[in-house]
Formats: C-alpha cells, structure tokens, sequence
C-alpha cells in the first residue's frame, strides 16, 4: 500500500489498485445516527423529548404529534424517524414543531464558522410526506441567535425525495469549539412567524423554518418521515456515509447510554460499592439514574469515564447516563 499526495488532496492507493481519497475519509458526516437506526429509548414521544438516539422533538405545545422510530424507508435504509401529527392544529405566531439534532463543538472545530476562513458545508437527506408543497428548516448557533433557514420542496406525497442543500459557511457569529453545542440542525414541522424567516442567508435571530413553509402538525394524521442525514464539508451532496452499526452506537454513547435488563450488574448483599465503567468516555460527567430490582443505592459518584455507588441488599442495577447536549 502506497501513499500519494496529490496537491492538497491525499489519497490511499491499496495493492488491487483501489483507492481511497479526501471524499471518502472517516466521519465525513457530522450527523450521528443520521439513518435513525440507533433506538436506545425505544420510545414514541408526545411533547418536547429525545427520540431515537442524538434526535429530539421539540414542541411549544403538547400532543400535537407522535414520534418515533419507523420501519419506513428507502432502498439502503431500514429506519427512519416518523411524525404522525394528532390533529389539525393551528399553530400561532410563537409556536414551534421541530426535530433536532445539536453538533458538538469538538466535532466542527475544522469548519471555522464565525471566521473569515469559514467552510460551507452541504446538508442532505431523504424525506417523505403525505403533504406536498414547501418545507422548512434551519442551521442555527448553539447560542440560538444566528440561524441559516433552508427550503426544499415535496412534489408527491408517500413518495421518498432527496433533497441536498448548500450552506455557505458563516463568517460572523459565535460557534463554540468546547464539548457545549456548536450549531443545530433543525427541521421544521409547522412553526409560527415568529420564529420563521427568509431562506439562503444567515440572520441575527432565532429562528426554526422558513416563512410560509407547510405545517405538518396542521393536517390531522398527516405524516412526515427522515432518513440518511448527512452534513459534510463541500458544495456536493455525497453517498450517504454508512458508518458499521457498533460504530454508531459508540458515537451515541458519548451522550447516552442504557444499559440492557440482560446485563445487570450482580452485587453482594449488605452495604457494597458497585462501580460501572462507561463504554466511552462520555460528553461530561452524565447524570446517572440507576434501576434495581430490590434494595437501595446511595452516594453516586461519577465522572466521565463512570460512576460508583452503595449498594444496599440488591442483586444487581441498570443505569441510565445522560450527557445530552
């Protein structure tokens, strides 16, 4: 295996003649779980809460819409994540039906928004509904106060679409390169005027979708799925980045973990410290919350590399870690 650079383009050349380039190089997509494959809640959710993993749905109002996991897909996709909306709401000028993904500032420190050298990225995705017309969605700042509205268009309904969107990177604003939120991509599912604006530009305000864009949550029973988000460095829309699925789900941990009823944790009874290692290192130190099937648990310590706790009379714990952003 040889390596060869090519201008400021390198690539791998491996012996059967293959080649391995700049395009094709390892998390080329800042989405994670962009194919909606990884579930650990394995929940549908009614108000404003994370979905399948690294997705929430955020409402102004309650029970408007159910989402969750769906088996509905396209061809190369099992999952996505489905909206069903729960009846014809109107929505009002303040209110806001979204599904979100927030990126990490340690994973965009490359892209150098809020500088002079900013990089545009390209958003893509399949989306299919059973409304036709315009949608919304935005790119806004972990501070909330500078946002990119984008607008694609679903001509048939129940019909997979491809859509692709270029972002020009954005030379003003404040992205933060910590482990705190950078930026967030957002999908509109029916938002007020208040919080909607003009596409192809970024704007000093807080803002969820573009004006006049089609309210999912204002069709009784109108449906609304997404699979294969991607977010990539350059001016094209490139294959969909299929990462292996213990891959994936490693990069879920860093922010959420549930461990399975299968794999207990068993304890000596009477007053012993139980201690569990994360399978990653986790965002920060998570908030742990610990299901035991007898018995009690005090005193839990943890950081971000695991957690310890007393244990009192229990043949064993699950744990919930959270590190959200």
């Amino acid at each position: 295996m040889t390596t060869i650079i090519n201008g400021s383009s390198p690539s791998i050349t491996f012996s059967d003649g293959s080649a391995q380039t700049s395009a094709t190089r390892p998390f080329q997509n800042r989405i994670i779980n962009g194919a909606m494959v990884v579930n650990q809640r394995a929940t549908s959710v009614t108000a404003t809460s994370y979905t399948v993993d690294r997705w929430s749905y955020n409402g102004s109002q309650t029970s408007k819409a159910t989402v969750a996991q769906s088996s509905t897909a396209p061809t190369g996709f099992i999952n996505s994540l489905g909206v069903t909306s729960s009846s014809a709401y109107s929505i009002t000028s303040g209110d806001y039906f979204t599904l979100e993904q927030p990126i990490e500032g340690l994973n965009c420190t490359d892209l150098a928004w809020g500088t002079a050298n900013a990089k545009t990225v390209t958003l893509s995705f399949q989306v299919q509904s059973s409304l036709t017309g315009t949608f919304g969605g935005v790119l806004y700042a972990g501070t909330g106060s500078y946002s990119y509205p984008f607008s694609y268009t679903i001509s048939s309904a129940n019909t997979w679409t491809a859509i692709s969107v270029t972002i020009a990177g954005p030379t003003s604003g404040t992205f933060v390169t910590t482990n705190a939120t950078c930026f967030t991509v957002c999908f509109g599912l029916g938002v007020g005027t208040t919080y909607s604006g003009t596409a192809g530009s970024w704007q000093a305000s807080v803002l969820r979708s573009v004006t006049g864009a089609t309210s999912v949550v204002g069709t009784n029973g109108a449906t609304f799925y997404i699979t294969g988000v991607q977010l990539e460095v350059g001016s094209t829309a490139t294959s969909f980045d299929y990462r292996p699925y213990g891959t994936e789900l490693q990069l879920c941990y860093r922010y959420y973990i549930n461990t399975s009823s299968a794999t207990k944790t068993t304890m000596v009874a009477n007053a012993n410290y139980g201690a569990a290692q994360f399978p990653v290192q986790m965002r920060t130190a998570p908030t742990v919350t610990l299901s035991i099937g007898s018995g009690t648990a005090s005193g839990i310590n943890t950081n971000q590399n695991g957690f310890y706790a007393q244990f009192t009379n229990t043949t064993g714990a699950d744990y919930l870690a959270s590190s959200e952003l």
